[in-house]
């Protein structure tokens, strides 16, 4: 099911408010889609894009749960909420502000310093995400996680005025802007036609586009979908990392065959953890590709660059590496006891022949 109006229907001003919680370590959606209302419940997937263009793995469930009317620093605004479930044991919460007359550029920049300055998102989302999860319960595996999230706010317009400047409004920021910064928030725009453009950076982006199309928004979700994951994985390396060490130092403590059950037991535990995590990792840089069409890959690719999920990526091969190195260190440990072991077993035998023989030859 595509999220875009339709084609040919121009694209309302709103705003975006997006809420992304790791809840699982994952979700089956096959289940999840059987809890829920059939009648409510789509699978994600691009507009405007060709089949062949973009890969997504497994898409994500995609379903509205409610409307609203708020105002919103002086925004007297219609507010639809939807939610996405992805297999990854994530739930995105998106809250769509349709401001109900056309919206100013101050109140659009008290918009934004709000959105920053207060946790609006979290109190109006609570009750929904506790809802779902409440429904999706028997669809998740090893619930409970809830303490990882990211915070996403993307500004749709189908024009954007020219004495309208962008960069204070993506910053938030009311004072004076430097050129240097100005260019950097700048360097990251991408236009596909004279009439679209889209400004991306840390955690808020401008898409003026007039064609309805959710395509820009959901690429910027799934990539904070992925950071998310990211921070998650690397957050439960330092912790296995923690400890292990605490487990090899109190190993420490026994000598003999004792220190080397501890050593099989936390080796058994590193394996483990070690597959389980190539899997995941594996997984969350399959969840999308990006594989002919060349604006959405460089938008996609530029989301990842400014999230830095490279960075984290790199911060998770390295952990595993350390506890790679840490199996093996374990492991030839119990190898050099083994080859000990055998021979003094060896020299024991030899001394006892010889014993025997000495016995022998006096008796």
């Amino acid at each position: 099911m595509s999220d875009a109006p339709g084609e040919g229907v121009k694209m309302p001003a709103q705003i975006i408010i997006y809420r992304i919680y790791d809840v699982a370590e994952e979700i089956n959606l096959a289940t999840a889609r059987q809890l829920l209302s059939d009648s409510q419940v789509g699978r994600m997937q691009l507009g405007r894009v060709r089949p062949k263009s973009m890969q997504i793995k497994n898409p994500p469930l995609l379903i509205s749960v409610g409307e609203d009317h708020l105002e919103v620093a002086g925004l007297a605004c219609r507010a639809i909420y939807k939610a996405k479930i992805f297999d990854l044991g994530v739930i995105s919460l998106a809250l769509r502000l349709y401001p109900e007359r056309p919206p100013t550029y101050t109140q659009l920049l008290d918009l934004a310093a709000m959105l920053q300055e207060s946790d609006l998102t979290g109190e109006l989302l609570a009750h929904r995400l506790t809802e779902l999860r409440r429904l999706l319960g028997p669809a998740m595996q090893r619930p409970g996680r809830h303490e990882f999230v990211e915070d996403y706010t993307v500004f749709c317009f189908p024009r954007w005025p020219e004495e309208w400047d962008a960069v204070p409004l993506l910053l938030a920021e009311r004072e004076p802007i430097s050129q240097q910064t100005r260019q950097q928030v700048l360097a990251n725009s991408f236009s596909y036609g004279p009439n679209d453009l889209a400004i991306i950076t840390w955690d808020s982006a401008l898409v003026v586009d007039d064609s309805g199309s959710y395509d820009i928004p959901d690429l910027l979700e799934f990539a904070n979908m992925q950071l998310l994951e990211l921070r998650y994985y690397d957050n439960l390396l330092s912790q296995e990392m923690d400890r292990m060490y605490q487990e090899i130092e109190d190993a420490e403590r026994f000598s003999g065959f004792g220190r080397r059950r501890h050593y099989r037991k936390i080796m058994n535990r590193l394996m483990e953890l070690l597959v389980d995590i190539s899997d995941i990792h594996e997984k969350i840089h399959n969840s999308l590709k990006v594989t002919e069409d060349i604006f959405y890959a460089r938008v996609y690719s530029a989301a990842l660059s400014i999230f830095r999920t490279h960075s984290w990526a790199a911060s998770i091969d390295r952990k595993i590496s350390l506890i790679q190195q840490s199996y093996t260190m374990l492991s030839d440990e119990i190898t050099t006891w083994h080859s000990t072991l055998l021979e003094l077993t060896i020299v024991f035998l030899i001394l006892l022949e010889l014993i025997l023989g000495l016995v022998t030859l006096h008796g």
